[in-house]
């Protein structure tokens, strides 16, 4: 059983206890949530879960079996790294001195093609987006210089196939 980054999609209705019955259904199993971003969907009134797990197929398999029964959950799919188009996004608040006395922090922000978002007396603040080796490197070059805070989004991910998802609507509603 090889492990292997998997995200899971789970198309529901917006009703409250949902998170924390999905996230339950990984804490049982004591498989851990790597990203979760939920977020409306393409199909109005649906929610999009986005959940990025390091498992096995046959696990992923089964946890995908358990949330699709709970009782709001329309549909849930899971897709290799290799069948999706994922970004996360970061920000870093890096002291502002270091923007004009550190020639190399330039060069960082030039080569990872992030962005100055705000600068301030004490502080700025860059935007990275990008997969999340690429956050990590950027991360990986600014923290000898100091970062003062940082934070990561959740995956946000489209299949590269096409999601059957409206169909499956569209046939609830003929009925």
């Amino acid at each position: 059983m090889e492990k292997q980054w998997y995200t899971i999609s789970v198309y529901s209705e917006n009703n409250i206890g949902l998170l924390n019955r999905i996230s339950g259904i990984f804490l049982k199993r004591h498989i851990n949530i790597e990203s979760l971003n939920v977020s409306k969907s393409e199909i109005e009134n649906v929610s999009k879960f986005t959940i990025v797990i390091f498992a096995s197929e046959e696990w992923t398999r089964k946890i995908v079996g358990q949330i699709e029964k709970q009782i709001e959950v329309i549909k849930a799919f899971y897709h290799t790294d290799d069948e999706t188009i994922y970004q996360e996004s970061a920000l870093f608040k890096i002291e502002s001195h270091l923007l004009f006395d550190e020639r190399q922090i330039q060069n960082i922000i030039k080569e990872s093609n992030s962005q100055i978002v705000t600068v301030a007396r004490d502080f700025f603040v860059l935007a990275k987006t990008g997969r999340r080796h690429e956050i990590d490197e950027m991360h990986d070059a600014l923290e000898p210089y100091g970062i003062m805070q940082f934070v990561r989004s959740g995956r946000i991910t489209v299949s590269k196939a096409a999601m059957p998802i409206t169909n499956i609507l569209s046939e609830f509603q003929n009925k």
